[in-house]
């Protein structure tokens, strides 16, 4: 008897010992590095840069305004849907919480990886649908910024959700981010200056 409890004894320190040799080793195993942010870019300017004429405001009359190409990378894992927000830092009209919206697009696929440049007004945009800008249009309003004066900010926010928007065409900005709230994985920026 005595022999059978000190073999049992003998297996479980064999056991605890190459347990406790097994959590030291993953302890000391690397930490998976986290995967890299969603980064957003342009090709029109480099970020905080200015941002040039061409998709300013300064048009020929009746010309559209021409919106910049975008791309980015490293999509979060499980993101449904993409919104684009760009608006000017440096406004807020009527003293309010918001600054002025001068494009907004949601429902992207979250597939995409771009949007081209010169999206029309009312224009799909990857699967998705444009929002209402400062001026009430379903489109990029090009930078205006007050002439002789300091450049203005212009950020170009990406969110990637993990949800689709119950929004239709022509949603105001306001409804966007309330409907956005609790459903964003991922966010990059970027900024361009523009003065004239």
């Amino acid at each position: 008897m005595r022999k059978t409890v000190g073999t049992f004894v003998a297996l479980v320190f064999i056991v605890a010992m190459g347990a406790g040799r097994a959590a030291a080793q993953q302890g000391n195993a690397p930490a998976t590095p986290p995967p890299p942010p969603l980064s957003l870019k342009t090709t029109g300017w480099s970020d905080g840069g200015d941002i040039p004429a061409k998709y300013g405001c300064d048009v020929a009359q009746g010309a559209p305004m021409i919106s910049p190409a975008l791309t980015w990378t490293n999509t979060p894992k499980g993101a449904e849907t993409f919104v684009l927000i760009m608006h000017d830092l440096d406004a807020n009209p009527m003293k309010g919480i918001l600054d002025v919206t001068h494009w907004t697009v949601f429902n992207v696929a979250g597939t995409a990886t771009s949007i081209p440049e010169g999206v029309a007004v009312d224009a799909a945009v990857g699967g998705g649908a444009q929002g209402k800008n400062i001026r009430g249009v379903n489109g990029y309003q090009a930078p205006c910024p007050p002439k002789g004066g300091p450049g203005h900010h212009y950020v170009f926010e990406l969110y990637a959700l993990d949800t689709k928007l119950d929004l239709q065409a022509g949603a105001a900005r306001a409804d966007m981010l309330k409907a956005m709230d609790g459903h964003i994985i991922g966010k990059s920026s970027y900024v361009g200056i523009f003065h004239h």
